[in-house]
């Protein structure tokens, strides 16, 4: 379709080298699209007849009918998606489909055909996203009341909820949704009509065929049209992100599942065994979802470093833009799932959690406050009488809560029995009612909140 300049075919090597055709033919769908739509609007502006506008939509349509009854056959000869569609449709129709790539240009169709996959993309993450909230909300509501310890370090520090730690993950998964959703806002200007660069001088209507396409408009500068791929790094960027939360969970789920911790048992779903352990029930499934927030953040700096350097306006290393990302929205979708998948099969041994939450003098802040409030010590220094305390548990092997009033009062006569009801893991818990606090009372009430969409 270029070659009236050229006396020679291409080599080989070259012709591979040159070829998206075996990666972007996942964009047949949004290329067909985008071809109806501009052919439309060439019609409608009588710059091919209604006839021929006509002929070539249809022939669209039994394209269409033939990659999604057969496949999208891969010729390196034809380049990419839109070389063979357009190739194929003159098998359909004849010469007519010549005039379909009127006042058009590879570059802004591919511009085109790719923020409209980009943004069916993030609307299937954000299916995903939903998903994977409703689960941690279902959990979170189911735990509401379970004390498990609360890290810091990965040292035992407060006794917080199950449900209140679930729900953190729900404050980072609506942060990823919200990231999604302001890249499909960006994206959402149509490229098509700013031809190779420059425009057209074919009297056009963009505004149609932006329309057409579900756009909010036409994107203002061709120049920057064409050799813009922002949307895709906002999309990877957003994936990562969200990535990197699920390896978080992901990591936990890992550490939670084995013996020293017992938190959690996953579901044979979501588990493998050994070729050589009986005894071996390994969180692989969580290991592949955290494997792949590396891989998913390797995407992002590959186009980022493709496109770091690049002078207006399009150049061919920007055929490389699509792998990356269609291998981080593929990675990102499993790993949603599964992540859902563990979230609502897991079975958490509150049991085991409430007997760790006791150990490691997690009440030890809620001593230091109560000196605070009810004896009138500066905080400094109810730190430093709870620190002795502390020492002195350790030295006797037993909690907080355990030692007698009489040997608290020779740390600090101020203490008196009323400390006790602040030292078991039920009062820490129930005491933390500031607003965001793990007390019951306050994620049941964040709960009913992202239910109703206020949060």
């Amino acid at each position: 379709m270029w070659g009236g300049r050229f006396a020679e075919g291409p080599s080989a090597v070259m012709r591979e080298i040159n070829a998206s055709l075996p990666f972007d033919k996942q964009l047949w769908r949004q290329d067909i699209a985008g071809s109806k739509a501009h052919v439309a609007m060439l019609g409608a502006q009588g710059i091919v007849s209604a006839a021929d506008a006509a002929t070539i939509a249809a022939g669209l349509d039994r394209v269409a009918a033939d990659y999604l009854a057969n496949g999208v056959p891969v010729d390196l000869a034809l380049e990419d998606i839109h070389m063979l569609t357009e190739a194929r449709l003159a098998d359909l129709i004849g010469p007519v489909a010549g005039r379909l790539h009127t006042a058009r240009s590879r570059n802004d169709q591919v511009a085109t055909d790719f923020r409209l996959w980009v943004r069916d993309a993030i609307d299937e993450v954000l299916v995903g996203l939903r998903n994977f909230a409703a689960a941690l909300l279902d959990r979170a509501e189911e735990h509401a009341d379970a004390v498990m310890p609360g890290f810091t370090h990965l040292q035992s520090a407060q006794p917080v909820t199950l449900g209140h730690h679930l729900m953190a993950y729900h404050a980072m998964t609506m942060r990823d949704a919200s990231r999604f959703r302001d890249a499909r806002a960006r994206l959402n200007l149509c490229p098509l009509g700013s031809a190779a660069l420059a425009g057209t001088g074919f009297p056009i209507d963009r505004g149609a065929t932006a329309a057409a396409l579900g756009f909010d408009g036409p994107t203002v500068n061709s120049l920057d049209s064409v050799s813009d791929r922002d949307f895709a790094l906002d999309y990877l960027g957003a994936a990562t992100q969200c990535a990197l939360h699920l390896s978080r969970l992901a990591e936990e789920f890992v550490l939670w599942a084995s013996q020293p911790f017992g938190f959690v048992a996953l579901s044979d779903q979501w588990s493998t065994g050994s070729s050589i352990m009986p005894q071996k029930r390994n969180p692989d499934a969580a290991e592949l979802v955290r494997g792949h927030a590396g891989r998913i953040l390797g995407c992002q700096t590959a186009l980022m470093v493709t496109m770091k350097g690049l002078p207006l306006a399009y150049s061919k290393d920007m055929q490389d833009d699509k792998p990356p990302v269609f291998e981080a929205h593929g990675l990102l979708g499993l790993s949603l799932a599964a992540m859902t998948g563990m979230v609502e099969s897991a079975s958490f041994r509150t049991d085991r959690m409430r007997a760790l939450a006791q150990s490691g003098h997690a009440t030890a802040t809620d001593l230091a406050d109560w000196l605070v409030r009810e004896a009138g010590l500066p905080f400094r220094e109810a730190h430093h009488v709870t620190g002795r305390a502390v020492k002195l548990a350790d030295e006797r092997g037993c909690t907080l809560a355990d030692l007698p009033l009489a040997a608290l009062q020779a740390i600090d006569e101020r203490i008196d029995d009323r400390v006790f009801g602040v030292l078991s893991v039920d009062a820490s818990v129930a005491s933390r009612t500031s607003f965001g606090g793990t007390a019951p009372a306050n994620v049941r009430a964040a709960i009913a909140a992202a239910r109703e969409g206020t949060a």
